[in-house]
């Protein structure tokens, strides 16, 4: 009796590396080409949308750092907009340029951890820890705002809840860091926030150039990534691709351009765009990102010390009062009590309101019915249309580039698990 030869089934993780803990995927193969490629996902349960209709509208906005855990400010930036908008405010000028400069830094926060963690996954060590040491300045930015080195909560509805502060922590002395180090640790440090993100804008374009001599015309890194999970750009569209998924294929598509929110349309940049639409193609898109995003925070730097002024609405039923107005007058004490127990009252309405997360379009699709809590609350993530794409963007491939596809998709699951 001839022997039949017949598919098998695989786990890919979770326990895989590359699946990060959270994701599962059950892979057809014959020999080591794979005929099918099924997520399952749900190991990663958030249940934020429901957890929001439950909290006031400032309660909820902390849940949105918890989605997509490496672009926490976008998150945040797209549920204070959908609010604003129900509200009819708008955040003072000020605001607006403090958060594109804030989004733009997670826009390089993301794409440091996708590239670096991408290469990692394939088998390049060196970039990921290039990555990491611009990545601690942009988190001690993060910190200094807010105090926390993720999970920030800074953008609020109204605007942001503080302005930048006028000096940077410190490196301090130990028995691990010499005099003549610590000098240089602490060069950039000596002036205002403002200045020390400049000084970062000056000499990141060579850290950039690093990363590409790394990886860029690396042979290996070339092998694994050109001609591996082709897009095209009419099948991108149809799968709903946005962001780099998108544009790697060559669709010139970039809400920050077509619909600008904040303060985009006052900043210059350019939107990069793939050829082929493989990983390799997306890779580029994502370092030209890094180099585009630079230049917009230049332009903030510049813009933001040349117009002090508010960074968020004089409206005490949306945003509280100074402190030091609380202390003193009892109408604004109570202002502040309200604000924090029941909440804001939004007007009745609808709205979709979408940014470009550095990832692709996250929308927050909400309703009210006039109450301090949302009626309902629907989140558009991008991650989860980009691995709905992951069958198809792997058949035919062999088994070790599903690494190199799932490294493209830059998923974070917090975000894909965000209902389940």
């Amino acid at each position: 009796m001839a022997n039949k030869l017949r598919n098998y089934t695989i786990n890919f993780g979770p326990q895989h590396p590359a699946a990060h803990g959270v994701l599962r995927m059950i892979l057809e193969l014959d020999g080591e080409t794979i005929v099918r490629a099924d997520p399952h996902i749900g190991l990663l349960h958030r249940g934020t949308e429901k957890l929001a209709e439950t909290r006031t509208y400032l309660q909820a906005l902390p849940y949105m750092d918890r989605l997509d855990y490496v672009s926490m400010m976008v998150n945040e930036q797209a549920y204070c907009l959908a609010v604003e908008k129900l509200i009819g405010i708008e955040a003072p000028i000020r605001a607006q340029y403090i958060r594109v400069m804030f989004a733009e830094v997670t826009r390089i926060l993301n794409h440091l951890m996708g590239i670096g963690s991408h290469a990692l996954d394939i088998g390049a060590m060196t970039v990921f820890l290039y990555a990491f040491r611009e990545r601690e300045e942009l988190m001690d930015l993060y910190e200094a705002v807010s105090g926390a080195r993720m999970h920030a909560a800074y953008f609020r509805p109204g605007g942001v809840y503080r302005d930048l502060p006028d000096f940077m922590p410190k490196y301090e002395s130990s028995k691990f860091r010499n005099a003549k180090v610590l000098k240089k640790l602490n060069e950039a440090r000596e002036g205002t926030m403002l200045d020390f993100i400049e000084a970062f804008t000056n000499r990141f374009p060579s850290c950039v150039d690093e990363y590409e001599s790394l990886l860029t015309d690396n042979r290996i890194w070339k092998q694994r990534t050109v001609g591996i999970g082709v897009v095209s750009p009419e099948r991108a569209l149809q799968k709903g691709f946005t962001g780099v998924m998108l544009r790697g294929s060559g669709v010139e598509w970039d809400i920050r351009k077509k619909a600008p929110y904040d303060a985009y349309a006052n900043v210059d940049f350019d939107i990069p765009v793939g050829v082929n639409g493989d990983c390799y193609d997306r890779y580029l898109c994502r370092i030209n990102e890094m180099r585009e995003s630079n230049r917009i925070i230049k332009q903030c730097v510049q813009w933001l010390k040349a117009n002090p002024g508010p960074v968020i609405v004089d409206n005490h039923k949306v945003a509280p009062p100074k402190r030091t107005e609380m202390k003193m007058g009892m109408e604004d004490l109570i202002h502040h009590f309200k604000l924090f127990t029941e909440g804001m009252h939004v007007p009745e309405g609808e709205t979709y309101t979408a940014v470009e997360h550095p990832k692709g379009e996250f929308g927050i699709y909400m309703i009210s019915d006039g109450a301090n809590k949302p009626y309902r609350l629907k989140i558009r993530a991008p991650g989860f249309a980009h691995l709905q794409g992951m069958d198809e963007m792997a058949r035919g491939h062999m088994l070790a580039d599903v690494v190199a596809i799932i490294g493209t998709q830059d998923i974070v699951f917090g975000e894909v698990d965000l209902s389940f």
